[in-house]
């Protein structure tokens, strides 16, 4: 694999990054954007990132509007919050309605329009504009993104329902019908922008990834979903390759990158790839983004990692069993390790007496098995796609006994959405709450609060409208009171001590304050800071792990607990050591 060196690729004008959160593609669309100016070109960068650091990274205010950045001569940097822009928005489409409507459907309009298709739209709006400005793409030689609309988004904006006053017609499911509402005068821009993104000649989406299978796999995922809609020119970068192995700790994450990198997706392999190594230090600042793709680095000393005493798991367990909590939750972005630390919850509360019954939507047999073997705990697995199969065909059983073909398409679609798979995926979780035998439900994956609320304003809806609304199970009706019950239930927030997932774990605990949840504790998941690693490479990227642990222990008013990384796969005695 190739070392990332944009001037050496054969580059669009519009350049697309995408990649789940934490990756770096942020950093990576900064770092390019700065390469190729540096390198005479006209730049712009547009930022859609609603927890950016663009104006640290640039040190100067940033708007929506572009400025150019002196230190950087030809790049012009806009940073667009596309969660103010989605409030707004929201607010344009509600606002007619209040005092019309009884408040309950008010607030069921407005929770469908609280999820994060909309905050998508809102985001695509603004690229919309770039895309078909003529005099923008006169002016520049390349236009950044530092994220791309998904296929489902771009699905959607391509049915003819989608642009009909659907806001009132969803009578099929709780889902986020309604967030094209209103924007019948975008039409032609948006169908524009459309036809430029799938334009190879002009657009070319960067699948940023790091050298891990679960990235590599939600990688795949987004490639396929926009390969779908036309947007067929990918490449592959690959962010965070450790290069260079000097003890046992950077010798089994070397090996594992290179097993990752291995087995990757068939339609991964098919794409052109390039690597960009770790880096010892934040990229934050102009000197090291111009240093980021740079092939020759300085080199560099590690400090010594000084010792810290963190709060451990076992501190959590402990309030677990005393304040007797019936149902736990671990909630967190992909990759941060919330079924790993569920099982270690599990095992934590079994060793103190409790019957636990544990809920995972892992397919990993091994995990089953290992915490299986104690007759204190049941486990139960969660087919997501078997329950998600069977909710759409509920749904759409319903839609096609009144809906035209065109609005079944548009409810298929709906269908796509990241709420569909929590809703349907919850109804599984409240039936097994409600027949629990046991003290405890621990639950590896914690519905947001925009899915609780969606649930909850389906049943409002249907008191206050006579309309047949969404079937929901009375499991489901008899677990959302318990859910807002903080004597019962427990949501634990898992992080790592990085800037994007602690920043996202942020988003989800605003979104469970909406839904009334409770969630005091955190964990920080994976921390180096203990592994013992003389590789000066980890040893710098260790350091920085104090200042989000720090970050964490700040948000959760010391209510946190720091679990450190284990090289070992998932075992009983693994699941042991992570309490202690």
């Amino acid at each position: 694999m190739q070392r990332y060196q944009p001037d050496k690729l054969n580059l669009t004008k519009y350049l697309f990054f995408t990649g789940k959160g934490g990756v770096g593609k942020t950093t990576t669309a900064c770092g390019t954007a700065t390469y190729l100016a540096d390198r005479g070109n006209k730049v712009m960068l547009v930022s859609t990132d609603p927890a950016s650091n663009l104006q640290d990274v640039f040190q100067t205010e940033l708007t929506n509007k572009g400025k150019e950045i002196p230190s950087v001569p030809g790049l012009t940097v806009a940073n667009f919050d596309p969660v103010t822009a989605a409030e707004d928005y929201k607010e344009s489409v509600v606002g007619p309605f209040r005092g019309k409507l009884p408040d309950s459907a008010v607030a069921n309009m407005e929770e469908q329009l609280s999820g994060s298709c909309t905050v998508e739209i809102a985001a695509f709006n603004e690229f919309s504009g770039f895309l078909t400005d003529p005099e923008a793409e006169k002016k520049y030689d390349y236009i950044i993104f530092d994220t791309a609309p998904t296929g489902h988004t771009l699905r959607m904006l391509q049915l003819p329902s989608a642009w009909n006053n659907f806001m009132d017609e969803n009578t099929k499911g709780a889902s986020c019908l309604g967030q094209l509402s209103g924007l019948g005068d975008k039409k032609e821009t948006y169908e524009h922008a459309v036809k430029t993104l799938a334009d190879e000649t002009k657009t070319t989406l960067m699948l940023v990834t790091r050298p891990q299978k679960s990235s590599l796999l939600e990688a795949n995922r987004a490639a396929k979903e926009l390969q779908e809609v036309g947007i067929k020119n990918q490449t592959l970068l690959v962010n965070g390759v450790l290069e260079k192995a000097t003890d046992k700790v950077s010798q089994f994450i070397y090996d594992k990158q290179l097993e990752a990198l291995s087995q990757k997706p068939e339609e991964l392999k098919k794409l052109l790839d390039y690597s960009i190594p770790l880096r010892s230090y934040n990229v934050t600042g102009i000197e090291n983004l111009r240093h980021l793709l740079e092939p020759d680095q300085d080199d560099f000393k590690a400090e010594i990692i000084t010792p810290r005493e963190f709060p451990k798991l076992k501190d959590i367990i402990t309030e677990l069993d005393q304040s007797d909590k019936k149902v736990i939750f671990t909630m967190g972005k992909g990759g941060v390790g919330k079924t790993t630390i569920a099982a270690a919850i599990a095992t934590g509360l079994a060793d103190k007496g409790k019957k636990v019954h544990l809920a995972t939507t892992d397919p990993a047999a091994h995990l089953q098995f290992v915490i299986s073997d104690s007759d204190q705990i049941k486990v139960s697995h969660i087919d997501e796609d078997k329950e998600l199969a069977a909710y759409k065909e509920e749904v759409l059983s319903k839609a096609r006994e009144t809906m035209s073909h065109e609005d079944i398409a548009y409810v298929q679609e709906d269908l796509r959405s990241p709420c569909t798979q929590e809703i349907a995926v919850f109804r599984a979780f409240a039936e097994i709450v409600d027949d629990a035998d046991c003290d405890v439900v621990v639950i590896d994956t914690a519905p947001t609060g925009h899915t609780l609320l969606l649930l909850d304003s389906t049943q409002s809806y249907h008191k206050e409208v006579e309309r047949t609304s969404g079937e929901v199970p009375e499991s489901v009706k008899r677990l959302l009171p318990r859910l807002q019950n903080s004597q019962e239930t427990e949501v634990v927030m898992v992080t790592l001590p990085e800037t994007t997932p602690v920043y996202e774990s942020v988003r989800l605990q605003k979104d469970l304050d909406r839904a009334g949840i409770a969630h005091t504790w955190w964990v920080t998941n994976n921390s180096m800071l203990t592994s013992g690693t003389t590789n000066p490479m980890l040893m710098a990227r260790a350091q920085s792990e104090n200042t989000w642990i720090d970050k964490v222990a700040d948000l959760s008013d010391d209510h946190y607990a720091v679990v450190e990384w284990h090289p070992e796969e998932i075992s009983g005695a693994a699941l042991h050591n992570i309490l202690n």
